[in-house]
């Protein structure tokens, strides 16, 4: 653990020391601030020699923007591999071992590439606690954790919330091998209550629904196709939390909940 904390908080300091030192905050407000002028130049309003210098601005906002993640994210992990530490003393050997394999190595360089598509972070913080949860579980596929990164960076915080309550409400429906009836019709057996799971009146119900696709089209929920009548009346259009949904949820809460 010690030589963990040496060598990366080094890099670390190293990286914030020099980004201190080039007082990056004033420089990115004062690019804020002549951004407008450099476009108004590069469309020919102020002149006809813009295009080049509002090139270079963006390029030079972009740098600030994921040299700023990229420290963001490089203290949400280490303080995550503390905490694994600290609650797991009888697997730091596997962890030590973990952390110094050419697999966690693959992993934190993937993770990198996601780092420049968010600026929100919460969803750096999920990138920590995936790869964290994943040398715990000693699981660093990286094709399983390409996907859950994917995830992490693109859901948005109600996104998350609205998984966790699918979680709680069907968990139990993917440990359960030995079902009576099929999956399709237990999720639709507990769809009929979407109302009390997710707390919403009638008119959230579109907010509810832009969450369902995000998290369909990320693998983690699936319809279920069900005809289970209640009070004389169908089932609304039912989802079900997947395997993948399952994992992705356990992974993200299991590092983060403990403190």
């Amino acid at each position: 653990m010690g030589q963990f904390d040496s060598s990366t908080e080094a890099a670390l300091a190293r990286l914030k020391s020099e980004s201190l030192s080039s007082s990056p905050v004033e420089e990115k407000v004062d690019k804020i601030l002549t951004l407008g002028g450099i476009i108004l130049e590069a469309v020919g309003v102020k002149g006809a020699s813009g295009a080049t210098r509002f090139f270079t601005t963006l390029k030079n906002l972009a740098v600030n923007k994921d040299e700023g993640n990229l420290i963001y994210f490089g203290d949400a992990l280490i303080d995550d591999i503390r905490r694994l530490y600290r609650f797991y003393e009888e697997l730091k050997q596997r962890i030590d071992e973990q952390i110094s394999s050419p697999e966690f190595n693959a992993v934190i360089s993937n993770a990198t590439l996601y780092i420049t598509r968010t600026n929100v972070e919460s969803r750096l913080r999920r990138l920590a606690h995936l790869i964290v949860n994943g040398v715990k579980e000693n699981d660093l596929g990286l094709e399983i954790l390409d996907d859950m990164m994917r995830a992490a960076v693109e859901l948005t915080d109600w996104d998350v919330i609205v998984l966790g309550k699918m979680y709680e409400s069907q968990k139990q429906l993917l440990s359960t091998r030995n079902w009576s009836s099929g999956w399709s019709e237990q999720v639709g057996h507990i769809w009929t209550n979407w109302g009390t799971i997710f707390g919403l009146g009638e008119d959230q119900h579109l907010n509810l629904r832009s969450a369902l696709a995000r998290l369909q089209s990320l693998g983690l929920i699936g319809e279920a196709q069900t005809n289970f009548v209640k009070d004389g009346s169908l089932a609304r259009q039912a989802f079900g939390l997947l395997p993948e949904g399952k994992k992705f949820y356990e992974r993200l809460q299991e590092i983060a909940a403990k403190k």
